[in-house]
């Protein structure tokens, strides 16, 4: 299940280093000048899984393979993006791509490192970006409503329906709302989706702080966090310059850097975690001598829904899933205990699979 989400901020408020750190590599260039990400990194990163551990142990699995998201850097924003300032048109275009969208927000004060609207407040940093991101979708919404309502006053009764959508979009944007605001029918979503709203996209916000404001923010995070809460979405405080220098240090050596730091974990793993639950996901796990892994589903697959995500085959021909929860798995140490006890159910075709799951799928 190939997932994005798109890294978005104005230059230099720690996208790219935030970006080299999530894939361990040095990819995309982390300078101090606007446009230095001229072309889209993207990267795919492993999710935090500890679960996944546990359950490699038990099985005695040679190999570990977690679920994985991928992250898209996306050039810094600039004032003016919408009428195609500062390379604007390209990368609305490759946040358009993505399925959810990461705000990265300036929260750290630091001379040496320019600021392209020379000042240091980040909400007003989010608040020209999402303006950017509604003019466009204005733009593209005006544009193609005209053909739209000539097809739906000659009876097209889908050109009817996007046109009501269309309207809905216009109305919240008009109204200085993002298109995500909007209330859409479960009936209505796969044609609202198909308008390909760039404002519509689930959005996470991205407070990054000095060294020193890691483990419980700032003031200027804490602006961060009230405007997302006011947005109904969630904030993740990271400071992508220790995350990056983590990033180059093994297991062994990040534990001891995050203790004498006070931190529990990287930045990171909340963000990818957060991003991973945006997008309405959750992981169940296959285990064996071969390998433990984990497998990305929405929230409320059914049973042959996620049998599919390992092969069409298995959803076609679904038979029944044999199911054990996470913690039966654990506390009884592996299927044969589970088993016994029975505590390993036959689920069917209207399972609802749980996070944590355990799986093993039977197919014609």
């Amino acid at each position: 299940m190939a997932l994005k989400v798109a890294i978005v901020g104005l230059p230099n408020v720690g996208k790219s280093t935030l970006f080299n750190a999530l894939t361990k590599t040095a990819a995309a260039q982390a300078a101090n000048y606007p446009f230095c990400t001229i072309e889209p990194n993207t990267g795919d990163v492993a999710v935090p899984e500890p679960r996944l551990n546990v359950l490699a142990e038990i099985a005695g699995s040679k190999e570990i393979i977690p679920a994985r998201i991928t992250f898209v850097d996306v050039a810094g924003l600039v004032r003016g993006a919408s009428k195609g300032e500062g390379l604007g048109n390209q990368f609305l275009a490759n946040i358009r791509d993505c399925d959810a969208v990461a705000f990265v927000a300036r929260c750290f004060i630091d001379d040496d490192i320019t600021h392209v609207e020379d000042r240091i407040d980040p909400v007003a940093d989010l608040e020209i970006i999402e303006t950017e991101l509604m003019l466009a979708d204005m733009e593209s919404l005006e544009r193609r409503r005209v053909q739209m309502e000539k097809r739906a006053k000659g009876g097209d009764k889908e050109q009817q329906l996007n046109l009501k959508l269309v309207d809905l979009a216009l109305a919240q944007l008009n109204a200085g709302k993002p298109a995500r605001t909007a209330e859409v029918s479960k009936e209505d979503r796969k044609a609202w989706d198909m308008l390909q709203l760039l404002t519509a996209l689930p959005a996470l916000y991205v407070a990054n702080v000095d060294e020193g404001s890691a483990d419980k923010g700032n003031d200027l995070s804490e602006m961060v966090a009230e405007r997302a809460r006011a947005d109904g979405a969630n904030t993740v405080v990271i400071s992508a310059k220790i995350d990056s220098e983590l990033a180059v240090l093994d297991e062994a050596e990040q534990m001891e850097f995050l203790e004498g730091l006070g931190l529990a974990e990287p930045g990171l793993n909340r963000l990818i975690r957060e991003a991973y639950a945006l997008l309405g996901l959750q992981s169940y796990f296959t285990v064996g001598p071969k390998e433990a892994r984990a497998w990305t589903i929405h929230v409320g697959d059914t049973a042959p829904q996620a049998a599919g995500v390992i092969h069409t085959d298995f959803e076609k021909g679904f038979i029944r899933a044999e199911t054990i929860a996470f913690d039966d798995y654990v506390a009884l140490r592996g299927e044969a205990k589970t088993r016994e006890a029975g505590k390993l159910r036959a689920e069917g075709k209207s399972y609802i699979v749980k996070d944590g799951d355990v799986m093993n799928f039977l197919f014609s």
